[in-house]
């Protein structure tokens, strides 16, 4: 088994599985149709591309970023690190 090793400040994105979504009616909406996720979890980070993102942590991206890998069925997007947004953190209140 082969595993992606981000390299050059890049990260690696798993992105989510897509639906199919239908309408009220039964009409099926084509991925095409539909706008793309800005988040996903961090699966591999370059050495020394940022100390604020884990593997493990689930991110929110630039639109438009990085490049769409598929990999042993899954799909995956690599980015520059400073594409990345925020992070979603546990807290105990607003």
């Amino acid at each position: 088994m082969k595993r992606i090793q981000p390299v050059n400040n890049n990260v690696l994105i798993k992105l989510d599985e897509k639906t199919e979504d239908k309408t009220p009616g039964g009409i099926v909406i084509p991925d095409t149709a539909k706008e793309k996720p800005r988040e996903g979890e961090v699966i591999g980070i370059a050495t020394g591309a940022s100390e604020e993102i884990a593997i493990g942590d689930r991110v929110i991206y630039k639109e438009f970023s990085g490049t769409e890998i598929k990999h042993e069925g899954e799909k995956y997007l690599l980015i520059p690190a400073s594409d990345i947004y925020a992070k979603y953190v546990e807290v105990d209140s607003i």
